[in-house]
């Protein structure tokens, strides 16, 4: 019985002794996070995958795992699909799939600490109707089982210098309560890590790649707030920073103080608070307003401070990568270079900038097959060595106190073949088509997203993901609420509209299963324009990563005078900006690629 099978008979066997049954297990924490902290892996730790988005739903007969496009590939070969069905969202739901494999009065179980009130009570209308039970639990039975589940870390919190957020805390807090007035509520809860740690201008290292802290906050209508997070975390430091306006409580009595609002009106994101804060609020007597984090515009619109170190960060950064182009472009035919060693010697460049804090996000560093895996992640076990005749992508970033990097290129090791260099070129058209959007005011990124599918719809395909997602400052490399995506993409719906100072990635890319994948991406900030002869203020994008797109990989033939154009300017300005920063034979290296793309 290989591992996984026996933590799956395991997990059964508790729901026996909890009554239950069936379970829920999503891939997120207490938070409602993306990425979450080691003790948080319930789903990873049950099944084996490694994607950052997924749920699984157990019954004592039947199990299934839930993942969208990005994840195909990549779930199979990690959950053994002897004992797990693999279903597709957004066409499936955990709630349908469900209904369809419980009988009359069964019991399924959820943690109200790990999904919102509105999955909560969509899935207790769906049981429902055939006659079964959802059943909030107050032991989560995966931690019953999960013996050696670690620990939440432990690290301390730091102070996130006003010079580089641009605002102070209190300025924030002093916005927060404005906005309380404005919507009539005498106190907001704050769940999410990163807007705890914008609003209060904190960071911490209790999240892999992401400058979070496990904490709560509770602003209060005349602007001071009550920080609820791990004692040891504070210092003297923060201590001073946060000064007497934040009032500072244990982490564990976030949940009791949430009883303390009777007869008032507490705001809290539905999107981003978990069930059991709305359930602990109206159970004290208070009246929950499901109203938007106030954080969350602020947060995604960069001021001038965060623009500036973005700007500056992606200076530093691209150097790095361009020194890591230059090196693997040399090295990989060589052989002797796998995934692993590969995003390692980029690591290696990104620190010997002397400025890394983290990763953006563990590496995608994809050679040929993989490559066809969106979300790919190299581990000891899946590491193949770079081969001639194949694609190698790498998708990565940085995590500098000035500001989050996220790039993505692909390199050719050897000869590409023609369709190669189609799809790619199609891609990348597609990329320049967004780059280059002009647009008004009121724009979502889902109005945005056919610009950068059209080269590949023109061929008869397409990509299983999102154009462009949010990306913070020197916080979550996915940031909502902006995002380029299909309204079917998950989490779709209507979208953001976009605002100046936003920055999203721009990532158009094409995937063969079981050869090779494509992925240009590029960071974008929403800026505004005036054209000439307009009768009012545009936005547009200006592209913000800076890093030389493979000359060797395009069919020059497929591209406009304008998209050619587009190339060469990019790239003039990528050596303008990098070359003086780069060692002499970088340097050299790089205006030979970035050289003009011949009509």
């Amino acid at each position: 019985m290989s591992i996984h099978s026996a933590r799956l008979t395991a997990l059964r066997e508790q729901l026996g002794r909890q009554g239950l049954d069936g379970f829920v297990v999503p891939l997120t924490d207490e938070h409602m996070s993306e990425y979450v902290g080691a003790y948080a892996q319930r789903l990873g730790w049950l099944t084996g995958f490694g994607g950052s988005a997924g749920t699984a739903a157990v019954l004592a007969d039947a199990a299934a795992i839930f993942t969208d496009g990005r994840y195909t590939i990549q779930v199979r070969e990690q959950v053994s699909g002897d004992e797990w069905q693999y279903v597709a969202v957004p066409e499936n739901s955990v709630a349908s799939w469900l209904v369809g494999h419980v009988g009359e009065g069964a019991r399924v179980g959820y943690d109200p600490w790990l999904h919102t009130r509105a999955w909560v009570e969509d899935t207790r209308g769906a049981l429902a109707a055939r006659g079964a039970t959802l059943v909030a639990v107050e032991a989560n039975p995966v931690d019953a089982v999960w013996h050696d589940r670690p620990a939440p870390s432990p690290a301390p919190l730091s102070v996130h210098r006003d010079d580089h957020a641009g605002e102070t805390s209190a300025a924030k807090r002093a916005r927060v309560a404005d906005w309380l007035g404005e919507v009539g509520a005498d106190a907001v809860v704050i769940p999410a890590l990163d807007s705890t740690a914008w609003l209060l201008n904190v960071r911490g290292a209790d999240v892999s790649r992401t400058p979070v802290a496990l904490a709560y906050t509770i602003v209060d209508a005349d602007g001071t707030a009550d920080l609820f997070v791990a004692p040891e975390k504070m210092t003297d430091a923060v201590h001073h920073h946060l000064g007497n306006a934040v009032r500072v409580h244990d982490r564990a009595d976030f949940a009791p103080a949430l009883g303390r609002f009777a007869g008032k009106r507490v705001a809290i994101d539905p999107a981003l608070a978990v069930a059991a804060i709305f359930d602990a609020v109206e159970a004290g007597g208070g009246i929950a307003l499901p109203v938007r984090d106030p954080t969350i515009i602020p947060k995604a619109t960069k001021n001038d401070a965060e623009v500036s170190g973005h700007r500056a960060a992606s200076i530093r950064d691209g150097a790095a990568l361009t020194r890591f182009l230059r090196w693997i472009a040399a090295e990989a035919p060589r052989g002797g270079q796998t995934e692993l060693s590969a995003a390692a010697r980029l690591h290696q460049f990104r620190e010997e900038t002397d400025e890394l804090r983290d990763l953006s996000f563990d590496a995608i560093s994809a050679t040929g097959p993989h490559g066809a895996i969106p979300h790919y992640h190299v581990t000891e076990e899946s590491n193949l060595a770079i081969e001639p005749g194949q694609l190698y992508l790498i998708d990565s970033g940085g995590q500098y106190l000035d500001g989050t990097t996220d790039v993505t290129r692909v390199v050719p090791v050897g000869t590409p073949t023609a369709e190669m260099r189609d799809r790619y070129t199609r891609v990348l058209k597609g990329h320049i088509a967004l780059a280059t959007a002009t647009f008004p005011p009121g724009t979502s990124g889902q109005q945005l997203d056919a610009l950068a599918r059209l080269p590949l719809w023109a061929a008869g395909l397409d990509f299983a993901h999102g154009t462009g997602h949010g990306v913070g400052s020197f916080l979550a490399v996915h940031e909502g609420p902006a995002r380029i995506a299909k309204p079917t993409y998950p989490g779709g719906g209507p979208q953001e509209p976009l605002r100046a100072g936003m920055i999203l990635s721009n990532e158009p890319g094409y995937y063969k299963a079981g050869e090779y994948g494509i992925r240009i991406e590029n960071l974008l900030l929403v800026v505004e324009r005036d054209l000439p002869g307009g009768e009012a203020t545009m936005l547009a994008f200006e592209t913000l990563t800076l890093a030389p797109i493979e000359r060797d990989l395009i069919d020059a033939a497929l591209l406009s005078n304008e998209e050619r154009a587009w190339l060469d300017a990019y790239h003039a300005t990528v050596t303008a900006t990098l070359g003086p920063v780069l060692p002499d034979d970088d340097r050299a290296w790089l205006a030979e690629k970035c050289a003009p793309i011949a009509g």
